[in-house]
């Protein structure tokens, strides 16, 4: 009974315990690939720039619309007059006009139609889209920018991590082969090979470790990450092999890239522009009203005890005659222009579809190279692991234990830096397909 009960009270705590644990907040400094991403779209400062661009934007829009509305305004003037116009009628001289004056003045204007409002009007859509692209083409861009970082990073620990277990190799070699002379087997060339041979695996992993730092100072910039904070990167190389392989159809939409629908907007602008350069044959037409309070007395006390208020009602309506060809000359330039846009387009199409097939092609090129490799991976290990056991029997010289070990080692960094190709280039396959959502990170790895 007693051992049930102290059994009951030990699960008891343990799940407590665990609850308090899930409880705790994950490491903030360790970050997965996709935790960098979703970091940087929040903080990396070309995204912020780009969204104070659209909230610039924006109000520089709801600015220009404002012109739709009444615009009414007030302003005042106090005279004195010191010298009053006089004019001569018949033999008498006639003075006009009081000493002081004053008016106070409310204006109301309402434009009908302007060109510059109209243009606004008709294109705040558009402008509010092109930005709306354009912070998502800065948000597809940071996401490679830090995918990129992040797995470049990653390649150079992985290779330290190699250059690591072939120092420990190396160094067991070295001391087997000064063993091996001491004890009168081998000549000193075997020990001195692997002196060699350890200086300079050595230097290959003292100059990754010299550039470690300046990966992690590049990731931290690209990602709004701040400097003198601690970054631990979070993976896994069976789950980074993983997102190598292609886990959708590579089918090209050309709508699906928002660089496309960006071009497509800017070709849009250019036919309202075209529009625009047109509106010069209408007339300008704005109405207004003024309500306007006017004083007048011999004496400046006085001068606001009485008024004399006016009131008008109006439209006007303004429109060039002449202007030498300037508004013909500007609808040709503004449909030249159009045309060129047009052109433009044309061949940014092709030249998606070409980047597209390009990337298609990088890929599946660095895929296979990379499967070829791991297949040497396998078989350098393989050549070594008997070569070594051959040369412990005393069958194989050092010098064939070198060779093999060298191979072993240049097929584990090859491995990695293929790896790398395939991620980089998938990467850019999915920016060319249109198919990195930064509203969704998730599906875009």
């Amino acid at each position: 009974m007693r051992q049930r009960r102290f059994l009951l009270c030990v699960f008891w705590l343990t799940s407590v315990a665990g609850l308090k644990a899930q409880e705790v907040p994950e490491d903030s400094t360790r970050f997965t690939v996709e935790e960098m991403v979703k970091f940087a779209l929040l903080n990396s400062p070309m995204i912020q720039v780009s969204e104070l661009d659209a909230e610039i934007g924006d109000r520089q829009i709801k600015s220009s619309l404002s012109a739709w509305l009444p615009q009414v305004s007030a302003n005042s003037e106090l005279t004195n007059n010191l010298k009053l116009r006089q004019q001569p009628i018949g033999d008498q001289v006639i003075t006009f006009g009081q000493p002081y004056s004053g008016n106070l003045n409310f204006t109301v204007d309402q434009t009908i139609f302007n060109r510059d409002v109209f243009l606004v009007s008709k294109g705040s859509s558009l402008v509010r889209d092109q930005l709306s692209q354009t912070m998502e083409t800065q948000k597809i861009d940071a996401v490679i920018t830090v995918a990129r970082a992040f797995y470049d990073l990653l390649l150079t620990i992985e290779q330290i991590k190699v250059f690591d277990e072939n120092i420990v190799r190396q160094e067991k070699q070295y001391k087997d082969a000064r063993a091996r002379f001491e004890a009168g087997l081998v000549d000193k060339t075997d020990y001195q090979r692997a002196s060699i041979g350890l200086a300079n695996i050595q230097s290959q992993r003292n100059r990754l470790v010299t550039s470690l730092e300046a990966k992690y100072s590049y990731l931290k910039q690209v990602s709004g990450y701040p400097l003198d904070r601690e970054l631990t990167l979070h993976y896994e190389y069976g789950e980074m092999a993983g997102r190598a392989e292609l886990d959708f159809a590579p089918d090209f939409i050309l709508e699906n890239r928002v660089d496309y629908q960006l071009a497509r907007t800017r070709y849009s602008l250019s036919e309202l522009e075209t529009s625009y350069s047109k509106w010069a044959y209408i007339p300008t037409v704005k109405g207004y009203y003024n309500y306007n309070f006017l004083f007048f007395n011999q004496n400046f006390s006085g001068l606001l005890n009485e008024s004399f208020p006016t009131s008008a009602l109006g439209l006007t309506a303004s429109l060039p005659i002449f202007q030498g060809g300037k508004r013909s000359d500007e609808v040709r330039l503004a449909k030249l222009r159009q045309e060129k846009s047009r052109v433009s387009l044309t061949d940014f199409e092709k030249q998606l579809n070409t980047d597209y097939e390009s990337a298609l092609a990088d890929y599946n090129a660095n895929y296979f190279a990379w499967q070829a490799l791991q297949d040497n991976l396998d078989l350098a290990e393989e050549v070594y692991n008997t070569i070594k056991l051959q040369y412990d029997e005393g069958v194989k010289a050092y010098v064939d234990l070198v060779v093999a070990e060298s191979e072993l080692r240049a097929a584990q960094i090859n491995n990695y830096n293929a790896l790398y190709s395939v991620l980089s280039s998938k990467l850019e396959l999915q920016r060319a397909m249109g198919l990195i959502n930064p509203s969704s990170i998730e599906s875009s790895f």
